[in-house]
């Protein structure tokens, strides 16, 4: 039977500053890194959100910096990744302010079967397993940061069968 999942919001505006978000993210990277498989954003038209303030210069350098790339080729119906190495504590760092500005930024598991973190610009869910989410609590607490009331409150699911998906 599959482990239960819980599904956390965690959009910008959910937060005081959305410093804590990228705190949380960091803590999560670097919790549930046996599990990551791989870290991707797309990379094009990336653009900072409201809520970000602390780092802002540096992020908006961060996006300079890519946006004088060449620009990479476009399959139909594919998004661009662009990979992040989670052992580098500088790329941790970037990929945690760039997936709020990014069109699409996912953390997956191990074989891309689960998503773990999912971003849409300033908007971003959490699916974790309860071993998982155990874990990332614990982290979390153990930092000084606050978990968030919606965040304790949720309930795991039990996910459906792939077959019952449809």
């Amino acid at each position: 039977m599959p482990e239960p999942v819980t599904t956390l919001p965690a959009e910008l505006s959910l937060f005081g500053r959305a410093e804590e978000a990228f705190a949380l993210l960091e803590t999560f990277l670097e919790v549930a890194r046996p599990r990551i498989g791989s870290a991707v954003l797309d990379p094009v038209l990336l653009a900072l959100p409201d809520e970000m303030t602390d780092d802002r210069a540096v992020v908006q350098e961060l996006i300079g910096a890519i946006d004088n790339e060449p620009p990479p080729k476009r399959r139909l119906l594919t998004t661009t990744e662009r990979g992040y190495d989670l052992d580098d504590e500088q790329a941790r760092w970037d990929f945690t302010r760039l997936a709020y500005c990014s069109p699409l930024a996912t953390v997956w598991s191990a074989g891309r079967s689960t998503t773990y973190f999912e971003a849409v610009r300033a908007s971003a869910t959490y699916w974790l397993p309860e071993s998982l989410k155990a874990q990332y609590f614990d982290a979390i607490t153990a930092k000084g940061w606050a978990i968030p009331a919606d965040w304790l409150s949720a309930v795991a699911k039990t996910p459906k069968p792939w077959w019952r998906r449809f």
